[in-house]
């Protein structure tokens, strides 16, 4: 697709979401009449043109998840109750029906090779947390990367995002700790923050006893994620801690801001939306002050003296824009960043490596990174 065609459907795309929003308000107006009979499905009109513009935007791996996923019938998570929400397929599920579709393997030993896993508990902020560490295979020691999976700080563990820890641990060859921080509505803001910085200590503290080198510990994220990575290697720095060798920050959330240009052409986009971001942030923070917290308004954080940061977007998104406003703000602040921007893909890919190219590609990349800043 040359520069003008993309340019051209990127323009139709937020057109076509605008157009459609006051319809499809209208939609819903008249299905909330039958609420209690279609509690949580998806809006029938949005519903069919995110899947229309998927089929438009999205690369063909790419659109096989997407439509696995919604074989699986997912309810529309801002829709729901949270112990609701917990229970939805997940991308990951969806990554299992297209192995399975395609005649392979489903056992993350057989997907990634070469690293071995257990489950086991760190220190957090409040109490001992689950996490599971990926150690590669050979004698070590390996530097290491501490890690927080993605669900908007209320859905999720590591579990649903074993893809992505363990691809990290096979292609920097690196031991990665992956933590299940505690989760809102039950531990609000900033209790995943401070679980986050806990659980970072722990491991330069533990390192040596898993094969780590404590000298070269990272720390890495996926959207919620991404942003407790971010906002850790600031608490560090301020705290006197270790820095981290570097940051890897998989589609993050930066800002609090749900108007960029990137959540007004994804307003509907799957699998992340505009009003499941909402529905997060509103079951995370205690009140509206929250939002302008540096730990989540992260671009206006004093950012001087970090270490190198790698940014990893996906072009159908609604946090696409967030990566580069973090972008902007780390190199204006002379922090060494790096951001690449995949086309033809979405929210969550990076962990579906097992069948979608690109995310085998940003994990490559990923890797790079952190051995160039392990020196390995």
């Amino acid at each position: 697709m040359t520069r003008n065609s993309r340019f051209t459907l990127r323009i139709v795309t937020i057109a076509a979401t605008l157009s459609i929003a006051a319809f499809a308000v209208q939609a819903q107006t008249g299905a909330d009449a039958n609420a209690n009979a279609n509690a949580g499905k998806p809006n029938p009109v949005t519903n069919a043109i995110s899947k229309a513009m998927g089929k438009l935007r999205a690369d063909a791996d790419m659109l096989d998840v997407l439509n696995a996923h919604a074989s699986l019938n997912p309810k529309a998570i801002e829709k729901v109750d949270v112990a609701t929400a917990r229970a939805q397929p997940t991308i990951a599920d969806a990554v299992n029906v297209v192995l399975k579709q395609q005649g392979k393997s489903t056992k993350p030993e057989d997907l990634v090779p070469g690293v071995t896993s257990m489950d086991t508990t760190v220190q957090g902020a409040a109490g001992m947390l689950p996490a599971r560490i990926y150690t590669p295979d050979g004698p070590g020691p390996f530097p290491v990367v501490v890690y927080f999976h993605g669900g908007g700080w209320v859905i999720a563990d590591k579990q649903v995002y074993d893809g992505g820890a363990r691809g990290l641990s096979k292609e920097a060859n690196a031991v990665v700790v992956s933590v299940d921080y505690r989760r809102a509505p039950e531990a609000k803001f900033p209790a995943a923050w401070d679980d986050a910085l806990a659980s970072y200590k722990w491991a330069l503290a533990n390192a040596a006893q898993h094969k780590g080198d404590p000298k070269r510990v990272a720390l890495a994220g996926e959207s919620a994620g991404g942003n407790l990575a971010l906002a850790t290697a600031i608490a560090a720095r301020d705290g006197g801690v270790q820095a981290p060798s570097a940051v890897i920050a998989v589609y993050p959330v930066t800002q609090t801001s749900l108007n960029t240009e990137s959540y007004i052409e994804n307003a509907i986009a799957k699998p992340l939306n505009r009003a499941m971001v909402k529905w997060f942030v509103d079951k995370t923070t205690r009140s509206p002050a929250d939002l302008k917290d540096k730990r989540l308004q992260l671009i206006d954080a004093k950012l001087e003296g970090l270490p190198p940061v790698t940014i990893i977007n996906a072009r159908i998104d609604p946090l696409r824009s967030d990566g580069s406003k973090m972008e902007d703000a780390l190199k204006k602040a002379n922090v060494p960043v790096e951001r690449r921007e995949y086309e033809g893909v979405t929210h969550e890919f990076f962990g579906a490596a097992a069948v979608i190219q690109k995310a085998k590609e940003a994990q490559a990349y990923a890797g790079q990174r952190l051995k160039a800043a392990f020196g390995s």
